[in-house]
């Protein structure tokens, strides 16, 4: 029997909910020795929390290029710092891999900004806001989808914050991790599964 969910949460409902966040080990692949590494990990994974960050721009008409990758199994997260490393021909083999499962939310301009680095042919991505209108949510954010799905809430404090920094704090890293995580946990829930995958 299919779970049912609430179409809709408030904003005083969602700042009761428990906060969720990525406590799993966090790698940060800024340069090609810890890439490779990371690709090798990640090749033997089925399904993967998918999200980008960029630097926000504050000026009307500018736009800054993709800053980071992040990639999520159940308790690994890889955020790939592509200011820095670009976006290698493996890690577009990757993006383009029909048999691993990217699962993110509003995946669309995130893919075309990855596509501007490097082409490559995404396959085996999943846009959860497709799937969860087949389950009555009319609420697509990724901060909304955790609280009505997963019980818990989200923390942005993080999302406007500069991507390109010489060096990440851990607030940031946690908050790419999480957003990334967070998606497959959601994808799991709605099939029915343990988080265990």
């Amino acid at each position: 029997m299919t779970r049912q969910y609430n179409e809709t949460i408030n904003d005083d409902e969602l700042r009761k909910l428990p906060l969720l966040q990525f406590e799993g080990e966090v790698t940060l692949v800024d340069d090609i020795r810890k890439f490779h590494n990371a690709v090798e990990e990640i090749s033997g994974c089925r399904i993967l929390g998918f999200d980008t960050e960029t630097k926000p721009s504050f000026k009307k008409g500018r736009r800054y290029k993709v800053s980071l990758l992040q990639l999520a199994d159940d308790h690994r997260a890889w955020l790939f710092r592509l200011n820095m490393i670009g976006l290698p021909a493996e890690l577009a083999r990757l993006l383009a891999d029909e048999n691993i499962i990217k699962v993110g939310v509003a995946i669309h301009d995130d893919i075309k900004a990855l596509k501007s680095l490097e082409p490559f042919e995404p396959g085996g991505f999943l846009d959860l806001q497709n799937v969860v209108q087949d389950h009555g949510i009319k609420q697509l954010g990724l901060k909304k989808l955790s609280a009505l799905i997963l019980g818990y809430r989200i923390s942005k404090s993080q999302q406007v914050s500069n991507w390109e920094a010489p060096a990440l704090t851990e607030p940031q890293q946690i908050y790419a991790a999480t957003d990334a995580w967070v998606c497959r946990q959601i994808f799991l829930a709605l099939n029915g599964k343990e988080s265990r995958q």
